[in-house]
């Protein structure tokens, strides 16, 4: 082949094409998403399939392709950066020349729809409006199973798309392991029988004075308002454009103070990490989170290692009570068990830290058995319901509390719910075998209300690799360790037994 470097440099200019029209659709995506006009919902979806063809064509360019397919030849004389921006071009290649064009613009344009179709079924509590959109969706997904291939199961191959080298055969092994260990505990919570007082939580909290604390908190945290805003969506996400305009959003109830503020920390984790991502990696496909498991084990990390910490409720609750007063007479104890009831819900959002891995290996179930053609999507919602009264002791009383309640399957994302639950293990392997080894004083950290410390090893050690590692290498550089159940189970059983006394 030609010159490496003259090589790899043409590359990088089709990376920068890619980059440009990524980013412009994330951009319309959010503005669908929070102030775009309904009325423009169609041509907005036929603007973001015009733009996703356009990418599709670059993606496929015989020249672009078989640039990539040389310098894989030749990829273990480049950096490891390098080296992974062309693998991961080259995976992204080979699924693309699976795919006809022509299903792939009409599956981008289906699931632009599908979120606003969802949105609207959701308002109106209806499934039946979002159902044939639902199985459509599904269907696709299945046809891209297939064209990307599979050994074990159909699910491996779209769970790969989130989660790279991970399988249904390791996702069962370690969720068997959370669930056993959960239930283990719950029942122990509830054989202890203590009431937690939260009522103080359900008053009334003016909507403007939380948006005044959620940005400041979020600035806090380490989130950079020069490099991003905050805005309101019907569900919390985080996009971005580079690592210099990251978005994200939140939602707000003048009777759940704590709906909006732990919101706010998830998606400002997400950001974070985004903002993160050193400059020579932004307009690249490894400018960004490596997995959505990683992402989530930032986002949740803040929310819950930090958020719901003694030390980080002693820090705050201080700042709240200034703009509440109705909480000035609630100590940081109180507050602190209170964020932390441990209560069997419907909403996977709202779902308290140690039930929620449940919320997840639900989804997880029925997503396996959609995807293996094993559900009626007449009888999904009854499916939905009797899992839930199995593993939680509820069952929904309407669509919205149920099968509506999540944005994911509406926009495409099947194979995504796993990475919150495994965010959670990531999470507490790198407070454990990583944070604490290198801060010692992190409790005092955390206490001190000032965490660029926290954040700082969490840049280092994850951030700035952006996409450079797989997920499976990249814990191990952090932690000294491959993946493992045991921290979290730790983690919950140190943290509950302290609560109630177990």
């Amino acid at each position: 082949m030609e010159n490496i470097r003259e090589a790899f440099g043409k590359f990088l200019d089709y990376q920068l094409r890619l980059s440009n029209l990524y980013h412009a659709m994330n951009l319309l995506h959010w503005d669908m998403s929070t102030i775009m006009p309904p009325k423009d919902a169609e041509r907005r979806s036929e603007v973001v399939g015009f733009m996703s063809q356009e990418a599709f064509r670059i993606e496929t360019d015989k020249a672009f392709i078989e640039l990539t397919d040389s310098l894989f030849e030749v990829r273990d004389e480049l950096t490891d950066q390098e080296k992974a921006m062309v693998e991961k071009q080259k995976k992204e290649q080979d699924f693309k020349k699976k795919i006809p064009e022509e299903e792939y613009l009409e599956y981008s344009i289906l699931v632009s729809r599908g979120e606003k179709i969802w949105e609207d079924a959701r308002n109106a509590d209806d499934y039946e409006a979002f159902r044939p959109t639902l199985e459509k969706i599904v269907q696709f997904n299945r046809k891209i199973a297939d064209y990307i291939g599979w050994e074990e199961t159909r699910y491996d191959a779209l769970l790969d798309m989130y989660e790279p080298g991970m399988k249904v055969s390791d996702i069962d092994k370690v969720f068997s392991e959370v669930r056993d260990g959960l239930v283990s505990i719950l029942d122990r919570i509830r054989a202890k029988g203590l009431e937690v007082d939260n009522s103080f939580l359900h008053d009334k909290f003016d909507k403007r004075l939380q948006e005044e604390y959620n940005r400041e908190l979020a600035e806090r945290l380490g989130f950079d308002f020069e490099a991003g805003v905050i805005a309101v969506s019907a569900h919390p996400f985080t996009t971005n454009f580079g690592n210099k305009d990251v978005r994200i959003t939140t939602r707000y109830d003048e009777n759940d103070l704590m709906m909006s503020v732990y919101s706010t920390i998830h998606e400002a984790g997400h950001a974070i990490y985004e903002q993160n991502i050193p400059d020579e990696l932004a307009k690249t496909n490894i400018g960004g989170g490596v997995s959505m498991g990683i992402h989530e084990s930032q986002s949740r990390f803040y929310e819950n290692i930090v958020g719901r910490s003694r030390g980080f409720i002693g820090a705050e609750l201080p700042k709240l009570a200034e703009r509440f007063p109705n909480l000035s007479k609630v100590s940081a104890e109180a507050f602190h068990r209170a964020v932390n009831k441990v209560m069997p819900s419907l909403i996977r959002i709202e779902a308290d830290e140690l039930t929620y891995s449940l919320h997840i290996i639900i989804r997880y179930e029925i997503e396996k058995a959609f995807i293996n053609g094993e559900v009626d999507f007449n009888e999904l919602p009854k499916l939905w319901s009797a899992k839930y009264k199995e593993y939680l002791g509820v069952e929904p009383s309407n669509f919205r509390e149920g099968v509506l309640q999540d944005v994911h399957w509406a926009g495409g994302m099947i194979g995504y719910f796993p990475s919150y639950a495994l965010g959670n293990l990531y999470g507490a392997q790198m407070l454990y075998k990583g944070i604490l080894r290198d801060l010692p004083d992190y409790d005092e950290i955390v206490a001190s209300g000032d965490l660029s410390r926290v954040t700082g090893w969490l840049k280092d050690n994850i951030h700035t690799h952006g996409g450079t590692y797989k997920p499976s290498v990249l814990i191990e550089k952090a932690t000294g360790e491959p993946l493992s159940a045991s921290y979290f189970l730790r983690y919950i059983e140190e943290k509950y037994s302290n609560l109630y006394g177990i």
